[in-house]
Parts: C-alpha cells; structure tokens; sequence
C-alpha cells in the first residue's frame, strides 16, 4: 500500500514536472525578435486606419475620441491627423522592397492601402475627403502627410497618378491661407514647401527661408530649441522641431536650391540633434519607463521621434550604438503596449499614455492625434540585415548606470 502512495506521488511529480516543461516551452515559443515584434505592432496600430481609408470608410468606421476639455474645433480634423502622422511614421518601413516574408507581406499589404488612401485623402467625391479647407491644424497634418512622402518618394510619391499628384500640390499650396502659430507650427509650413520644392512644383522660399531662421534663433544651447521665443520643458524637440528643421536643410542641401543650405550650417543641425538624442537615451530607464512631463503626452513612443530618425539615418551619437537604442526602445514599447485600454474594440488608439487615461489629453488632442506614436518606428525602414537589427542587444546607458557597470559620463555641447 505505502508502495502504491509513493507510485502516485512520483506520477503526480512527474506530471507537474511535464506540465512546467511545456509551458517553458510554450513562453519560449512566444518570445519573438525585436524586429518582428515591431513590424507586429505598427502593423496594428496601422491596420485599423488604413485598411479603411482605403475603401473610403475611415470616417465612417473610426470612433472619434476627444479630449474631455476640447477646445471646439472641427472633430473632423482627426482624420487627418490620424492618416497624416501615422505615414509620416510608416514611410521608412515602406520603402524597403517587397519579399515573401512575413513581414514582406505586412509592408506590401500597408503600402497597398497606403496609396488608396492617398488617393482618397484629396478627392473631393471621397467619403474620406480631408479637413483641408476649414482648420488651421490642416498646417499640422498636411506637414507630416508631406514628410511622408519626404521619406519615401520613390514608393509612396511616384506610384501615384497625376490627378492625385496635382491634387495634393493644389491643397498643398492652398495651405497658405493659414498663419502658423509663433511657435514650432512654422517648421510645418517650411516642411510643406519644401515638399514642393522636390517635385518641381511653384513653392515658396521665403515661408521655407524663415521657418529655418526662426527656429535658429530659438536654440538656446546644449541641444535644446525653445518652442517659439520662450522655453518650455516638454518633448517638442522631438516631436516636431528637430526632426523637421533638420529634414529641411537636408532637403535644401541635396537640391542645392534657395534657401541655400551649406555643409556648415546642415552639420550643424545634425549635431545638435545628436545631442539631444543622446539625452533622451539618457531618459530611458532600466525598466523601460522615463520622465512623463510636458503636454501632448498622449503622443506615447512619438517622444523618440528625434532618437528613431538618427538611428533610421545611421547618425546615432558617439558611444550610442544601435543595438541599445534597439534594446531601450524595445523595452519602452513592450511595457507600454502591455498595458491594457491603448487600443479600443475596434482596434484604433485611445486617449491615454500606458492604457485608456482621456483626462491626460490636452485641449486639442483627439485620438488621431495619437497616431504621431509611429514615429519611434523609423528604424524599420533599415533592412533586415542591418546591424541595428542584428547585432546583439547592448544595455542602454540608464541600465548600465544602475547596475554598477561603467558607463560614459554625461557632457554639455557647446558650439
């Protein structure tokens, strides 16, 4: 009998031992490369928008958000919000070539809606018709809806028919009935004309000309632009006014038309950019957190927006290297997007920066807004094989700082 009772308890061993061996096994399984992990999240924050601007049912089917204190505009700016900002994120990734992969199906199947939804965005007779008319924030939207097509000419600019084409520099140019706030909303105008520039349409310098200068004049040191003539501690620099300002000059620079652009002046802007990513990277945490400070704060991983175009552009500062701004930017998206209440029931972003949190938005966000969280995706427009995505990961500075490891010491850049 005692046999019998010891049997049994070795049975019931051996059964919890298996059972503990295949869920080892099954969480394994699930653990997945940084990369795909990536290519699977922006392809569902995606998804949702473009799968139905491109049947011309994203006003029909998105349920529009807005902040408990809106300030009262057209709703229906958040549509283009919505579209402008995530292209404006997904570009880089669309313009690698096709491949049977996976992800090579992910990209093309995106890249389809993307240039029905194009299309839709300025076709009068659309259900999905932009708010370019009525709004002053169309100068915000139609900014990164330019910068989209900045990113990936060949891919998304090209592919497009002529009537879409002359469509979109007709509402382009009509743009100039707004005046830009005095703030970073200059760097949308200059973004918008400098579109124009590159496709050899009417544009106007002296718009592009002065957003550059103002925005010179704004610096105020060691990587930091205020935001309009006074500073304001917030996540700007990254959201807007570097990536833009440097985008710019780039674009001058490589057309060698006015404004004029020298190597001077662009390797300037590139360095302070440099900076102030290397002060965001600072910023990441061992656990993936970092200071919540400043407005637009719904605006989630679009905080990394400086830190993702110097990784995308292979420009990362000296002693950062690709593989920890992959490793530290992985680790921010995996325990934000853990958290339950980002998305709702059917699929597109909500009101919050680590779950569903509408009273955290500000007087003019709406849940298009959100949308601007693609631009810490910018490193998916590398390759596959790029180191960024297969050197091993590497401990980001914070991690390395407080697990007693060496880490480089922390200096000002002065000019």
């Amino acid at each position: 009998m005692r046999t019998d009772k010891v049997s049994l308890v070795l049975v019931a061993l051996f059964l919890f031992i298996s059972v503990q061996d295949v869920r080892a096994g099954k969480k394994k399984e699930k653990e997945v490369a940084d990369r795909e992990y990536w290519c699977n999240l922006l392809y569902r924050i995606a998804e949702p928008v473009l799968q139905n601007m491109s049947e011309g049912k994203l006003r029909e089917n998105m349920e529009v958000e807005l902040s408990p204190v809106w300030d009262g505009r057209d709703r229906n700016v958040t549509y283009m919000e919505a579209f402008g900002r995530l292209m404006a994120g997904l570009a880089p990734w669309l313009s690698l070539p096709d491949d049977d992969t996976p992800e090579g199906k992910q990209r093309q199947q995106l890249r389809e809606w993307a240039l029905k939804s194009y299309a839709h965005a300025v076709d009068p007779q659309s259900k999905d018709y932009l708010l370019w008319n009525k709004e002053g924030q169309a100068l915000v939207d139609a900014a990164y809806i330019a910068e989209s097509f900045l990113r990936a000419p060949g891919q998304l600019w090209e592919p497009l028919d002529e009537a879409t084409k002359q469509r979109y520099i007709k509402e382009f140019r009509g743009l100039r009935r707004f005046t830009p706030v005095y703030t970073n909303w200059i760097l949308f105008v200059g973004t918008i004309e400098t579109f124009l520039m590159t496709v050899g349409g009417e544009y106007d310098a002296y718009r592009i000309d002065i957003s550059l200068r103002k925005t010179e004049e704004w610096y105020v040191g060691d990587g930091w632009y205020s935001d309009g003539p006074e500073f304001a501690f917030d996540y700007y620099n990254s959201f807007v006014i570097q990536p833009m300002y440097v985008e710019i000059l780039q674009a001058l620079y490589a057309a060698r038309k006015y404004p004029r652009v020298n190597e001077q002046r662009l390797n300037r802007g590139v360095k302070r950019m440099q900076r102030y990513g290397a002060i965001l990277e600072r910023m990441i945490s061992p656990e993936g957190s970092f200071p919540v400070v400043g407005r637009s704060m719904t605006y989630r991983m679009g905080i990394f927006h400086v830190l993702s175009l110097l990784a995308f552009q292979q420009k990362l500062p000296e002693g950062i290297s690709g593989a920890q701004v992959r490793a530290a930017l992985t680790c921010v998206m995996k325990r934000m997007f853990a958290a339950p209440g980002n998305f709702n029931g059917k699929g597109f972003l909500q009101l919050g920066f680590a779950g569903h949190q509408p009273r955290l938005a500000d007087v003019y966000t709406n849940n298009g807004s959100l949308y601007l969280t693609t631009l810490a995706f910018l490193p998916l427009g590398l390759p596959a094989g790029h180191p960024f995505w297969t050197d091993a990961p590497q401990d980001w500075t914070a991690k390395k700082a407080w697990s007693g490891e060496d880490f480089p010491k922390d200096k000002a850049y002065y000019e």
